[in-house]
């Protein structure tokens, strides 16, 4: 695939979240550096130095199985017998020096853009947050403070209603 062709919605659609992280896996990679994920992976095992274990991790049974029911149109035993390879965001920068293409490069560096827009989304989203809890917090004390004026009215409306006795202090005629 040619480089600008590749949306970013696509590189999107093959990002997930795996073991709190966000990773892509062996085959999706593969389709997108345009070459086997047989191949790909025969280089990252002939290189397995450059990839530590948060770079690079295998998907146990169960991860694949799962991953395998969220995506109905991958049928059991239609593709591979092995499990798949997970590449975190650093991985995938380490697997552009491995498989040494100018491609491999050129995608490698879209595919690390599209982590960081995705950092850069989840961020403005975190603010956006922060700042509704922040109004919400200030709504709060609002009704607080609007709720005791009311009782402080409440209060007024009742003491003018029925007027406290007074001593009367002043001049008293004695005929009275």
């Amino acid at each position: 695939m040619e480089n600008q062709l590749i949306p970013d919605e696509i590189i999107m659609n093959k990002i997930y979240y795996i073991r709190n992280q966000k990773v892509m896996l062996d085959k999706d990679l593969a389709e997108l550096y345009d070459t086997e994920t047989k191949k790909l992976k025969q280089q990252v095992n002939r290189n397995l130095n450059r990839f530590p274990n948060h770079y690079m991790f295998e998907l146990t049974k169960e991860e694949n199985d799962v991953l395998r029911s969220q995506n109905v149109t991958l049928r059991h035993g239609a593709h591979s017998k092995y499990l798949p390879y997970a590449f975190t965001e650093h991985g995938i920068l380490m697997l552009s020096n491995v498989l040494k293409s100018d491609s491999a490069v050129q995608i490698s560096i879209r595919i690390i853009d599209v982590f960081v827009k995705l950092r850069e989304v989840y961020a403005e989203q975190t603010e956006i947050w922060l700042a509704i809890e922040k109004i919400k917090s200030k709504l709060d004390n609002q009704d607080k403070n609007v709720e005791i004026v009311f009782r402080y009215l409440d209060e007024l409306i009742d003491r003018k209603e029925k007027p406290p006795e007074r001593k009367r202090i002043g001049y008293k005629p004695d005929n009275l």
